[in-house]
């Protein structure tokens, strides 16, 4: 049987000689894509876990009075401990009777416990007396028994007399570790439930005044992941359950980026957000924190996913809190206080990291539409801009989906942190175990670096809100490039319709010349007594034809001519001009179009005639023309035949034109 010592082995010996359970491609882990969160199965407050309102209640356990007490089980042949109560196989059950069987096929942890045999890589890491961390190695474990056995030993066996906090990360949660480490630690249930389903929670559990308690701690957020050409998608085919509609075909496309094409999208929160500027997605991630909290010895555990899925893995996450203890700020602070609250903050902040990266890409992407859409404004090329905005306005949408979705995760982010403020260790409250400066010292050091990180997280709310403006300023460049658009076409439909409207003009009245003529000729071609009466074609001559058309004609031109006419009101047109002061180089200036339209849009220009006074409109343009020479000839002092006239703004030229 293997000693711990040859199962704590640092990684880089491991590998020749243990099953590595990280793939050695990337490129085969899969982009997260989980449904919408339970948040109703997500803490142990809910009486029912993973029981909803349609699921048959089991009679049996209600009538049972001892249902609650917890069971042993069925023998087992794993080795335990003289002191010890249950195997670790008897997990959940053993410790949680309500959690029945179904109920564990339901919350999927009994699918892990049955399934997920493979080897699973486990980092360790102290944190000594004096804040010094120190690597204890990774170690793997897999479904044979002696690995099982040597890893239940290690957890049962005391640590080192100077270390204070212990944090194991955990990849590839398989069903050994998950029930060791449910049955070691006495962990909820729901924290391994929220982790498997993605449901972000926060719960304080187990809590013994002035010792300790346990605190739980999952949570979403996102993560920009470069190079995704190649990955296995959960989706190849459109389907809702992505937000690229073909996202698949679209990575595996040479020229996909090279082109700049615009993703076709759908609105999914739950998938990853391509932005094809920089050929960075944002993906969604979890993190899964369970902290056993006291002041010599504390343990906390981080469950990672990042074998299958492409999120964070334990590896990368153990590396940065490695990293913790060589920084001098955060090192100062573990030499002050005991507090392994501390901890847990350290690595909240890679989330804060995260998204602090999220929304520079999306910053980045937010100003490459925005040049796109002003490049498109002053192009003119022959292709649709209505396709552009449709596709353009399609992908902004989806950003803004994104950035709401967004806004939720900061804010379950914020009251995380605030929850980790609001609940002190228990045993900060021992009198014996710490003096009382040391209390408020780690009380005001937790409340400051909360503050710290909440006043980051409202930095990224300011940020997103400033960005879905942006969004929706380019969202209206779109609009206007469709609204310029079509009023280039409508202007272009004016034009034609303007020249249609006078051709047809013209040809009406050509055709009122020829009517009445035509009215005779048909007229008298009809076979009719009182209009052929002799029933003789001799009797019809070219002279009688023309006896009778020319003077329907003349009727007809006199008439079209008496209401199409307007004459003109001399008075009104003087009274205009004299309004009119503005001078140009000291010449006086001419009647212009503007003052046509404003004469017209006055209605006063021309004179009001009745329908029957109209009939006499030679008449009327006589009198326009006799009235106009005597105006100019009384205001020039006789001066006949000028037509100019003097005003207090200068000389002004009337019209010729009736």
């Amino acid at each position: 049987m293997p000693t711990l010592s040859d199962l704590l082995v640092p990684p880089s010996r491991s590998r020749p000689h243990l099953p590595d359970p990280e793939p050695k491609d990337p490129k085969k882990r899969k982009v997260p894509r989980h449904k919408a969160p339970s948040y109703r199965h997500g803490t142990p407050s809910g009486p029912w876990p993973f029981v909803d309102i349609d699921d048959t209640v089991d009679q049996e356990r209600i009538e049972d009075p001892d249902s609650h007490v917890p069971m042993s089980g069925a023998p087992c042949d794993h080795k335990s401990a003289k002191t010890q109560e249950f195997c670790w196989c008897k997990y959940p059950q053993a410790l949680f009777p309500n959690w029945t069987r179904k109920q564990q096929r339901k919350s999927r942890i009994r699918k892990v416990i049955k399934e997920s045999r493979g080897p699973c890589r486990v980092f360790y890491a102290d944190v000594k007396n004096d804040g010094i961390f120190v690597s204890s190695g990774a170690k793997v474990v897999d479904d044979t028994d002696s690995r099982q056995t040597a890893q239940w030993r290690l957890m049962m066996e005391e640590r080192p007399h100077d270390s204070r906090a212990r944090v194991i990360f955990i990849d590839a949660l398989t069903g050994p570790i998950l029930q060791m480490m449910g049955m070691r630690y006495k962990i909820e249930p729901f924290f391994f439930s929220s982790t498997i389903g993605w449901i972000p929670s926060r719960f304080q559990s187990n809590v013994i005044p002035h010792t300790g308690d346990h605190i739980t701690i999952t949570l979403t957020f996102a993560r920009g992941q470069k190079d995704l050409d190649q990955v296995d998608h959960p989706d190849p085919i459109p389907s809702p359950a992505a937000s690229v509609l073909s996202f698949h075909t679209q990575a595996t496309t040479p020229t996909i980026h090279a082109s700049r094409a615009v993703p076709e999208l759908v609105i999914d929160t739950q998938a990853s957000l391509p932005l094809r500027s920089s050929n960075i997605h944002l993906l969604p991630d979890f993190i899964s924190l369970h902290m056993i909290r006291s002041l010599h010895s504390s343990t906390v555990i981080s469950l990672h996913s990042g074998r299958d899925y492409l999120t964070t893995t334990a590896e990368s996450m153990f590396e940065r809190f490695m990293l913790t203890g060589k920084s001098v700020y955060w090192s100062s602070i573990f030499e002050r206080t005991q507090d392994a609250t501390f901890l847990l903050l350290s690595i909240l902040w890679y989330v804060m990291y995260a998204w602090d990266e999220v929304f520079e890409e999306l910053y980045k992407h937010i100003c490459f539409l925005e040049s796109e859409v002003l490049q498109r404004m002053v192009a003119n090329d022959e292709h649709d801009p209505t396709d552009f905005a449709q596709n353009i306005t399609q992908e902004l949408h989806a950003i803004r989906a994104h950035l709401m979705h967004y806004e939720s995760l900061l804010e379950d982010f914020i009251k995380t942190v605030e929850f980790v403020k609001n609940t002190p260790n228990p045993g900060l409250d021992s009198a014996a175990e710490l003096s009382e400066n040391l209390r408020e010292t780690t009380r005001a050091l937790i409340a400051r670096e909360c503050d710290n990180l909440i006043r980051d997280i409202v930095r990224l709310e300011r940020s997103r809100l400033m960005q879905d403006k942006r969004l929706k300023n380019v969202m209206d460049l779109g609009f206007s490039i469709v609204n310029i658009e079509d009023s280039r076409r409508m202007a272009k439909l004016t034009e034609a319709s303007v020249r249609d409207s006078a051709a047809m003009k013209q040809i009406a009245y050509l055709t009122m010349v020829f009517l009445p003529a035509t009215f005779i000729a048909s007229a008298f071609g009809m076979n009719i007594i009182e209009i052929n009466p002799e029933e003789s074609a001799s009797s019809m001559t070219l002279a009688k034809y023309f006896e009778v058309s020319l003077p329907l004609t003349f009727v007809t031109v006199w008439i079209v001519i008496a209401y199409q006419i307007n004459i003109e009101d001399p008075r009104a047109v003087l009274d205009m001009l004299n309004k009119d002061q503005r001078i140009f180089d000291g010449q006086a200036r001419e009647l212009t179009w503007q003052n046509e339209i404003a004469l017209k849009a006055s209605g006063k220009r021309y004179r009001k005639l009745g329908v029957f006074s109209k009939l006499l409109w030679p008449f009327f343009l006589i009198m326009n023309i006799l009235e106009r020479k005597k105006l100019v000839a009384d205001m020039l002092g006789g001066k006949a035949g000028s037509n100019r006239l003097t005003t207090p703004s200068g000389s002004v030229k009337l019209p010729s034109h009736a």
